[in-house]
């Protein structure tokens, strides 16, 4: 969703901080900025508040050497052709056609989509729920950085990951590695001097998978612990 970048929000308006009036501006421009190199937070409707981990977005140079170390792990998890839900600033949709591996990012943001594009991957702008891309051709459908809680309904996401997949195709998910259920949340993104909307998201746990992945009708079929971070392969049962 694009909202009016030139409005005037109190970041009052919520529950979830109080602080200076920033500006209410869409995902676009918040890459932009983070781009860039200006700092962001993900804060919740909750209350909490953390760091975005754009760096490991940003991948290469940036990332720390165990984040590239779980980054060449996931993208060893992909040998047919991926699709790339929520591919952001498209580290793994382009580290993917580097390998020569067929592979396609979908975002919401169109400028996180040309940042794919720019560095060497192939991207569309739309929602994931929504843009008509070939059902049942994908041997891959690839949910990193825990993107299975986009729109925050896991079941979903792994039903629109059915659609995608051909006959013997998999999931591969990044989940938390602890084991803290699914969580739903309201979050947004800020910067010192910008703000989105809420939108909704889930958190979902190394414990979950099991359970959800049913729900669905697939199975865990492999499961990685590397660098803190929990990577999961999900087949059609």
């Amino acid at each position: 969703m694009h909202l009016d970048a030139t409005a005037h929000w109190d970041v009052d308006d919520g529950p979830a901080t109080v602080g200076p009036i920033r500006r209410l501006v869409s995902t676009d421009v918040l890459y932009r900025q983070i781009s860039s190199g200006a700092p962001c937070w993900i804060t919740t409707a909750d209350g909490d508040r953390h760091r975005l981990p754009i760096e490991r977005w940003l991948g290469g140079a940036a990332s720390t050497h165990e984040d590239r170390v779980a980054d060449e792990t996931l993208l060893g998890l992909c040998r047919g052709p991926t699709v790339d839900l929520g591919c952001g600033p498209g580290r793994f949709t382009a580290g993917l056609a580097a390998r020569g591996v067929p592979s396609l990012g979908i975002d919401v943001s169109a400028t996180a989509v040309e940042m794919t594009v720019q560095r060497g991957g192939k991207a569309v702008h739309g929602d994931v729920f929504e843009t008509p891309e070939p059902y049942g051709d994908w041997a891959h459908v690839l949910l990193a950085d825990g993107n299975i809680g986009i729109g925050g309904n896991p079941r979903r996401m792994l039903a629109r990951a059915r659609q995608l997949l051909a006959p013997h195709g998999t999931v591969v998910a990044e989940v938390e590695a602890d084991n803290s259920g699914v969580h739903h949340e309201r979050r947004r993104w800020e910067t010192h001097h910008s703000v989105t909307g809420w939108f909704s998201w889930s958190r979902v746990g190394a414990d979950a998978v099991h359970a959800l992945a049913a729900a669905a009708g697939f199975a865990v079929t492999s499961r990685d612990d590397v660098s803190g971070r929990h990577l999961v392969t999900l087949s059609v049962a």
